[in-house]
This record gives structure tokens, sequence and C-alpha cells, in this order.
């Protein structure tokens, strides 16, 4: 996502395979993240090659500063629309913001969701799967990154280290009584190409309590959206607190991911309107009913109305 500053070419290079030939430490990151890749190509439809290739080039196996203090594996900047933690790093510009993570796989998590929600990558998913080259210069294209080479480096990458056999492979459950050997990855003869339905980009994407979410449309439904969206049915009804055949009205929050607990620091208190529900409020800040419920010291049957006051966070 940008060119590198003097030092962090430094600290890359430093360890950068020469073309064609392996290295260690490229082999050891791919080791460590490659279920992870195949798990997000199973979910977002991502090649896992692409995925593994981005890791590698953005943080040269794991040595970047970003990597290794904020856990970014894609050099994802801020954006308007983050929430999240912060860091500042020397990019394009001095002190850019860039976004940070708990952990490894939230940023393996944010990257897929900041290719599949965003409309400027809406053509990748219409390449084939296995179609890595298309995949890389494609990035290249959508302007993921100010380096003219980023799509030669990425279809290099994956070609020394072979990583577009994990395009065939897919997660088996195994199992075991180890806690760290659940999965087993079985590498599958490709089936026949095929295309991929694009997102249908009727919706813009909002956050709220750093959620992402749509606003329904005339019409909209359930079914729709998630063949829209490319989310399993069941998912999208659980993360919106609906049963199935639930009727959508135009205008109303429809979530993109799991709610929060509670609202954002921002809210504390709020004051029932009319019409309002426990579900409409629920989803109006982004946090889970049970907690509004039980935050509130209420029963189920409670009624919320005009005037009342509901705390909506600790």
């Amino acid at each position: 996502m940008r060119l590198f500053t003097v030092i962090t070419l430094l600290i890359i290079t430093s360890i950068f395979h020469v073309q064609g030939q392996r290295n260690a430490k490229y082999e050891e990151y791919i080791n460590k993240f490659k279920t992870l890749a195949i798990q997000q190509q199973q979910e977002y439809k991502i090649p896992a090659s692409i995925k593994l290739a981005q890791g590698l080039l953005e943080t040269g196996a794991g040595a970047s500063r970003l990597a290794r203090q904020g856990n970014n594996h894609f050099g994802i900047k801020c954006k308007e629309e983050w929430t999240g933690g912060k860091m500042y790093h020397d990019d394009d510009a001095v002190g850019e913001c860039f976004r940070t993570y708990k952990s490894a796989e939230e940023s393996y998590i944010d990257h897929s969701k900041f290719l599949a929600y965003r409309k400027f990558y809406v053509s990748l998913f219409k390449l084939d799967i296995y179609d890595y080259k298309g995949w890389a210069n494609g990035l290249q294209a959508c302007g993921y990154a100010t380096d003219k080479a980023y799509g030669r480096k990425l279809i290099s990458l994956i070609e020394t280290y072979e990583l577009y056999k994990y395009d065939k492979a897919k997660i088996v459950k195994k199992t075991s009584t180890i806690k760290d050997d659940i999965y087993n990855i079985k590498i599958n003869t490709p089936e026949p190409s095929k295309k991929h339905e694009p997102i249908n980009w009727r919706h813009r994407i909002l956050q709220v309590n750093g959620i992402h979410y749509i606003t329904a449309q005339a019409n909209d439904t359930y079914d729709l959206i998630s063949y829209d969206t490319r989310l399993k049915l069941k998912k999208l009804l659980k993360y919106n607190e609906v049963e199935k055949g639930y009727k959508l009205k135009e205008g109303e929050i429809v979530f993109l991911q799991s709610k929060k607990k509670y609202a954002s620091k921002d809210n504390a208190i709020y004051t029932v309107k009319s019409g309002d529900s426990m579900h409409s409020i629920s989803q109006k800040y982004g946090m889970r009913m049970k907690s509004l419920y039980k935050l509130n010291k209420l029963k189920d049957d409670y009624v919320p109305k005009p005037g009342d006051t509901l705390k909506v966070r600790k």
C-alpha cells in the first residue's frame, strides 16, 4: 500500500529472497499464516496465495515495524471510517496514520473486509479464484499500492514459494486432544474454472461502534443482502438478532459483523422515542439486545415507552 521508507527498506532487503531462491524467514512466515490465509479464502473468496504474498511483501516476512508493533500485515492506513487502534509511521508522507490490531488474525480479517467491502476492488472478485496473476496485477491497477512493480513482486513471491498451491487447499477439522493441532490442510485438485459473481454495490458500507453495516433499501430482504454481500444468511440473521423470515423496512440498519456488548464511549444514555423497540435501539448503537436488557435490569417482556431512559454502556 505504500513506498517503503529507507529504514523499512533496509530491514526488508536484509532478509528478502533472491528471485527463484527461497529464504528461510519467508518460509517460516508462510508456514505460520498459511492456515489463516486459506480460512480467509474460504470466507471471502480472496486467493490465499495473494493474501500470503501481500503479507510477505508488506512486512518483509513479519520484520516491519507495523507488523511487529501494530500487527498490521497489509499496510492498511486508518481511513476516515477506522475507529480502532492507531500508530504513526512515515510513508508517502511523514507521520501517516496506520491501523493496529490485537493480533495478526485481526489484521488478516480486516484486510479481507477492506477488499471485499470497498467499491475500488469490486473488479477483482470477477476474476477466477485461481488467477493469481490477475489478482496481483489487479491490486496494482486498483490503486492498492503506489509501487509500480507491486503486481510483479507479488507474482514473483507466489511462484518462488509455490503459494498458488494454497488456493487449491481446504481446511479440514481433525479430532485431536492437542489444542494447537485442530486443523489439517488438504490440497485438492482444482475444479473447472469458475467466474465468481461480483458483490452487488447497491449499498454504501457504513460504520457504527466500529461495526460495518448497510441501510436497507426498498424491497430489500436478508436473502437478497446475503446474496449481494456473499455473507451467509445464517450469519446475517445472527449478527442482527432476527429470525428467518423477518421483513426488513426501508432505512433499517443491517449489520455485516457481530454487534458489541455495549455502545461506544461517546454514548451512555438514550431517551426512548415514539416507535422505538429494544431491537431498534440495539441496532442504533451496535450493541447486543441481551446486554441492553441486562444493563438496565429489565425483564424480557419490557416494552420501551417514549421518555424512558436506557443505559447503553457501563
